[in-house]
């Protein structure tokens, strides 16, 4: 495995402002409660963010796991960045760091320094190879080719913005604080579990050469990202769940795509090595 290259790490005040804002505003939204707002979080969290953050971002964009249109590339991109989950060029990169440098120096949310550093502490830090673009100059270069995610990327929080007025539109004051705040704080929350708990607890199908684990409870709440060991073990596969009860909601609508002709060249599951033998993880392996 490549050696990090020490970095020094300061304050990311952008951060640590936005991630308080939006669990105050969770905060704040619970005297508005209804069932109708409520279920915009749950349409949110296990519906829109496994098409856009999980498929979009994490196994299209960041892994190359399948082939897709433009356009389609696109639209989940621009929706995964309307529903919070951050500027898609960024976030590829940074994920493909962490496959790199996985529980080692280097990785953005090295478990071993923690659960809480894991889960959330590591976005309140940042370094010049981060702010300046550099990480994603190296980790990246594939995306940094296309005009529009650089573009997306640099102006995703304008979308995000904009989707307050339109639940203010359709539902007033509460549909904001809970189609808004309450399901990006839920749906950030599922997300970091990806990053902590299945690093720390579960089980492992394979000897990869970090602390992955394969966790249940993380599997459902995130659509399937919770089979991290899995994932580790083959990053650029489409499926995350290997097991007949690992269920992949994430790989079900790829096979969905599939069917229709949107995704092509799948990456699907295969066995090719020992599930004994020590899988290392490759650089650039996306």
């Amino acid at each position: 495995m490549e050696q990090a290259v020490s970095k020094k790490y300061k304050v990311h005040y952008s951060n640590l402002f936005w991630i308080s804002l939006v669990h105050v505003g969770a905060l704040v939204a619970i005297p508005y409660y209804s069932f109708f707002n409520l279920m915009s979080v749950i349409v949110g969290v296990f519906l829109i963010a496994p098409l856009t953050i999980n498929l979009g971002f994490h196994r299209l964009i960041a892994h190359r796991a399948f082939k897709a249109p433009k356009w389609f590339t696109y639209f989940v991109a621009t929706l995964g960045s309307m529903m919070g989950g951050g500027a898609p060029v960024h976030w590829a990169a940074s994920h493909r760091i962490h496959h790199q440098f996985s529980d080692n120096d280097g990785d953005p949310h090295d478990s071993r320094k923690g659960f809480w550093y894991a889960h959330v502490l590591h976005l309140f830090e940042t370094t010049v190879e981060e702010s300046d673009g550099s990480d994603i100059k190296k980790y990246a270069p594939d995306l940094l080719a296309d005009p529009y995610l650089v573009w997306l990327n640099k102006n995703w929080m304008w979308f995000a913005l904009a989707l307050l007025p339109i639940l203010y539109a359709i539902g007033g004051v509460g549909l904001v604080l809970w189609g808004g705040f309450m399901r990006l704080a839920v749906m950030w929350h599922v997300m970091w579990f990806v990053n902590s708990a299945t690093h720390m607890w579960g089980y492992r199908t394979y000897k990869t050469t970090d602390n992955t684990r394969n966790n249940w409870w993380v599997g459902i709440l995130a659509a399937g990202e919770g089979w991290h060991n899995n994932h580790h073990a083959f990053p650029s596969c489409a499926a995350h769940g290997r097991k007949w009860y690992e269920v992949d909601l994430t790989y079900a609508m790829i096979r969905g795509l599939e069917m229709v002709g949107i995704a092509t060249n799948v990456k699907h599951p295969v066995e090719p090595i020992a599930k004994t033998e020590p899988i290392k993880i490759v650089e650039n392996n996306y």
